[in-house]
């Protein structure tokens, strides 16, 4: 039988993904380099005022994420950037929480240039009816909704996922989390940073119907036109 999370066991889960998120922006942002060792368990547990557990549950997270690295009598120490999992959902969101990077924003794009054309024109070719209905659904909550809101953005990120899911590729599609995440803090970046972003609607629209019209060239080309612009927003926003 299921039991419901006691309020001190929330509480302290709640506590240890909070401190996750404040050591990783900390080593995202250049605070902590690569080699820096963060000291003992004890010490560090005391320095920010949480339990040694949350503390220790805190450092498994960044682990897990390849953030930190762990071992007997040498301690716990910023790992290099190269075995960092960026695209982590939740490093994606730390990234973006402050100022990001503009080398990791052209990276990002460029991987995502490299991965989603190809994707949408897989998914024109492959589609069903059902994953055609549930991109028109999503596009119609991206104008209902806007993309200043949750629900808009909600939106957008199922738009995207629903063009890995119509490529019948596992493989892609394991990718939709990742991307996702980028699509949504990217996004969520832009309308932060500007008063009057550009409405990237029309864009999405084009490539429903390039996908509808079962047009893969189509639909490469549009994609490609749709990162191009995402990609000259984050260089106003930035």
């Amino acid at each position: 039988m299921n039991r419901r999370q006691s309020p001190e066991h929330a509480r302290a889960l709640r506590i240890h993904q909070a401190l996750a998120r404040e050591l990783g922006m900390a080593i995202l942002s250049g605070k902590h380099q690569p080699g820096d060792n963060l000291g003992g368990e004890i010490e560090e547990a005391l320095a920010l005022g949480v339990s040694r557990t949350a503390y220790r549950e805190a450092i498994r997270i960044l682990i897990a994420k390849g953030l930190l690295d762990s071992r007997p009598k040498a301690g716990t120490s910023i790992t290099p950037r190269h075995r960092w999992n960026l695209l982590d959902p939740d490093i994606l969101a730390w990234m973006f929480m402050g100022e990001p990077d503009p080398r990791f924003i052209r990276d990002l794009f460029e991987l995502r240039g490299i991965i989603e054309p190809a994707a949408t024109a897989l998914a024109a070719e492959r589609r069903t009816d059902e994953q055609l209905s549930a991109m028109e659904e999503a596009l119609s909550d991206m104008r209902r909704w806007g993309l200043k809101t949750e629900q808009g953005q909600a939106a957008d990120r199922q738009f995207h996922r629903a063009i890995l899911e119509a490529t019948a590729n596992e493989t892609l599609i394991s990718l939709a989390g990742s991307v996702g995440a980028a699509v949504q803090w990217t996004t969520h970046f832009k309308q932060r940073a500007r008063k009057k972003p550009r409405d990237p609607v029309p864009e999405h629209a084009a490539l429903y119907e390039a996908i509808a019209a079962q047009d893969a060239s189509l639909a490469h080309q549009t994609m490609v036109h749709l990162l191009k612009l995402a990609l000259e927003d984050m260089k106003l926003s930035l």
